[in-house]
This record gives C-alpha cells, structure tokens and sequence, in this order.
C-alpha cells in the first residue's frame, strides 16, 4: 500500500485544493501534502517497497501494477523532493487563482509519480498522459505574453509523441504470448525483426521528444521561457527525466536488438545536441533560456551514455538524473527570486547581487560549481561515469562531448559573473529583503549537492539493482 498512498495523497490534496479559496491555506495545503508524499518517497527510496497489484481493466488483462526498482526509486525520490521545494521557494509569488494553479501542479505530480512506478504498458501511458495534460493548462492559463502559440507548439509536439507511444504499445501487445500489457509480457513478446524496428521508432520518437534531443528540442526554450517559473521547474527538473526514463525502463529491454543497431545514430545525434545546445546557450542574454539551453546539453550527454550500452554509462546516467534534477531546480529557484524581485531575466540588465544580496550570490555560485560538475558536487560522479562509457564506445564521440565541459564553464561562469559582480545595476538594486523561505530551499538543496558529490554510495545503493535489469554489457 506504499506506493498506492505515493500517488494517492498528491492526487486527493489536488482534488480538495479545488474548494480551498484562501491563497494561504492553499499554500499550507499543496506544501504539507507534497511534504508528506516527500516522506514516503524517502522511505520508498531507502527502506525498499513491495509492489502493488489489482484489476483494472480485465477485458484487455491490463493491470494497476505498481513497483520499484532503483531506478523508480531514484526518480520518485527526486520527484518527492522537487515539489514542496518549489511550493515552499514560490509561496510568495504573485499567481491569480492560486489554488487551481496548485492543484493542477499535484496532478502532474501524480503522473509523474504513476509514470516512475508502472509496471504495465497501458498504466504506464495512462500516467504520462495525466502528467502533461495540466502542464498544458499551467502554460496556456499562467503563461507569459506567447504562451498561447507555444503552448499550441508543446501540445502537438507532445501529442504526437504520445500517439506514436501508444501505436507502439498496441502493436507490442498484440504479439505477447498472453495479451498483456505487463513489462514482464512485453519483454516475451514475439516479435520479427520489421515490427521490432517499428516499435523502436515508435517509443525512440515519443521519448527523444520528451527528453529532448536534437532535432526535436526546438519546443523546450520556448515552453521554458512562457511557462511560470514553477512550472519551468517541474518541467526541467523532474519532467524531461520521463523520457530518459522510458528509454531505460521500456526502450532498451524490450527492443535491444533494434537499440543495438542505431547506436552509433543516437549518440551521434545526442552529441549534436550537446555541443548545439552548448554554443546557444553562450550566447543567451536571458537567465531562463541559458538554464534551459544548458538542460538541454545535460539530458543529451545522459541520452549518449545511455546507448553506449555500458553499464559504467547507466549507472552513470541513473546518478545524473537524480542530480541534474537537484542542480536545475536549484539554478531555477535564484533565476525566479532574481525575476520576482528585479522585473527582469536579462544579464545585461542584472549585476552586483554579491554587493546587494550576498548570501543569494553565494548559493548562485555553489550551483554553477554543481552545473559545470567541479569534483566534489554531486555532478562530477555521475558526468565521470558517463564520458567513460562514452570514451569505451568511441574515443572520437568522447573528445567531441568533452568539448562540452569547457563550454559549460564558459556560460555558467559568464552568468555568475554577469549577475553576481560588479557594479549594481539599476534592477539589483531594486531588490528588497531576502526570500527566506527560498533562500532556505537552496540551503537544503546545497547540502544534498555536495553530500551527494562526497558520498555518492547514497545513490549507488538506491540503484544498484536496476543494472542487473537493462541489456548492457
């Protein structure tokens, strides 16, 4: 009953947040129910979990199972983590009919909880679904000035990759030996080599949208740029890591013959997106569109790694996940103090934050350590892993994605400098008292960056199982 109280707190709280007008209450709400679902993910993560299973729809043997692995557990432990982090960082934020804002927020959170935890195909699209549908409505109600175009742009694009996902799912279903829609089904499924091709396409497209890589990540500094802040959180921290996840929970086991053959494809592909995303990022004046060109980078060198079919690269991989999430969310957070205090995301307009808020500059320069993955923050582990399965695949891949690196510290670093030092600027100076309760957030999500980053075993024993699960060598 563990992980069925997992996705039912978020979703209930989400349903009663609906009658709750008072923003106060509402905040006190949305932040003790995601604290207490925090609690369980804890204790999921680190106490183990039994599965769940009952009925659902019998005429088609599709089933409500729930379980977790390392892998599931990583993710439900980040997912646990991120959403009172934002309701706590954004409580003061200005936001018009709060209470729906942050019950739309718990149903994405249930999806994205339900996603991590399926064990049967068609749950598993029933969840993806339910997650991007009311960040849809987040975008296009709450949006920026565009948010209507690109929220037209993030629906087709993610539609489609649902559709393709579920054309995928019927067609593997109809070839497994029993008619189930189970993952243990899927792996049995008696497929030729055409139609696993086809289902590779399939899931490969639904996923590498999701995630993105190039050249399907054109809807992501969009949707990044218009969505509120919180959202952009959701999304970057927690959101692009379904992706990831359905290429190592569906995409590799189920049809490793057809990964095996595009390999070389993908990474190459992925590599691409990382030094594209790199370059663009350099030359961004606004804060949110850099953290989104740069999360772009990062899930496309995770995307590589994954391919190299490496188990040094998956075990690296699952570290990332759990600590790009903790490092975005992070640079997300001081990006939205910045704007909420200042009117502004542009760097030529900021300057000077150490004179004026010196502890916000601070916490600013420990995450940009975290971005550029400098030994000893949580980063360092997972990247170091994942270039060594990316050198064992192919030396060449490896020298291009190292040139990554050197990117990453330029506009990382050129962020740090343009908003932290200096003369204050006219929008610095602006800035009133400190956010505290964000402040606070950040505090307590330095400290995992760099318990993490010393004593990465934490997350080795969370996801040590999973290894022994994917088709790596």
């Amino acid at each position: 009953m563990l992980l069925l109280s997992t996705l039912c707190i978020p979703f209930i709280a989400a349903i009663i947040l609906l009658f709750v007008k008072h923003n106060e209450k509402a905040n006190y709400v949305a932040i003790a129910c995601s604290g207490v679902t925090m609690a369980l993910a804890f204790n999921i993560a680190f106490n183990g979990a039994t599965s769940f299973d009952a009925n659902w729809i019998l005429s088609i043997n599709a089933r409500f199972l729930l379980s977790a692995d390392g892998l599931a557990k990583i993710l439900v432990l980040l997912t646990g983590i991120s959403f009172p982090a934002i309701f706590i960082a954004t409580s003061k934020n200005e936001i018009k009919n709060r209470n729906q804002f942050l019950s739309l927020m718990l149903f994405t959170q249930t999806g994205l909880l339900g996603v991590f935890l399926a064990g049967d195909a068609l749950l598993f699209y029933f969840f993806w679904e339910l997650a991007l549908i009311p960040v849809y409505f987040l975008c296009s109600i709450w949006g920026g000035e565009k948010r209507v175009a690109i929220t037209f742009k993030f629906f087709i694009y993610t539609f489609l990759g649902s559709l393709l996902m579920l054309i995928g799912i019927i067609l593997v279903y109809t070839n497994t030996p029993d008619h189930s829609f189970l993952i243990g089904s899927f792996k049995s499924a008696l497929l030729t080599k055409g139609q696993q091709l086809t289902a590779f396409a399939l899931f490969f497209t639904a996923f590498a949208i999701k995630m993105p890589i190039f050249p399907l990540h054109t809807w992501q500094p969009d949707a990044y740029e218009q969505s509120p802040t919180p959202v952009t959180m959701v999304l970057s921290a927690v959101m692009v890591k379904m992706g990831l996840y359905g290429v190592m929970r569906w995409l590799l086991p189920l049809f490793p013959a057809a990964s095996l053959s595009h390999a070389h494809f993908v990474v190459t592909l992925s590599i691409i997106g990382v030094l594209y995303a790199s370059f663009i990022a350099i030359r961004q004046d606004d804060v949110k569109r850099l953290i989104a060109y740069s999360s772009i980078a990062h899930i496309g060198l995770m995307s590589a790694a994954l391919f190299t079919f490496k188990s040094i690269g998956v075990q690296g991989v699952m570290i990332q996940l759990f600590s790009h999430g903790i490092n975005v969310l992070g640079l997300w957070i001081i990006a939205d103090i910045i704007e909420q205090q200042t009117g502004t995301r542009s760097m030529k307009a900021l300057g000077g934050l150490a004179k004026k808020q010196p502890t916000l500059a601070i916490l600013l320069v420990g995450f940009a350590f975290a971005n550029i993955a400098l030994p000893l923050t949580n980063a360092f582990v997972g990247e170091f892993l994942m270039f060594n399965a990316i050198f064992q695949f192919s030396p060449w891949m490896a020298a291009f994605a190292g040139v990554s690196v050197v990117l990453a510290a330029i506009y990382t670093l050129n962020m740090v400098q343009k908003i932290a030092y200096g003369e204050v600027s006219d929008a610095i100076n602006k800035m009133q008292l400190p956010n505290k309760n964000a402040q606070s957030i950040l505090i307590v999500l330095l400290v995992i960056v760099f318990v993490t980053g010393v004593y990465p075993q934490l997350l080795f024993n969370i996801s040590s199982d999973t290894l022994q699960q994917l088709f790596v060598k």
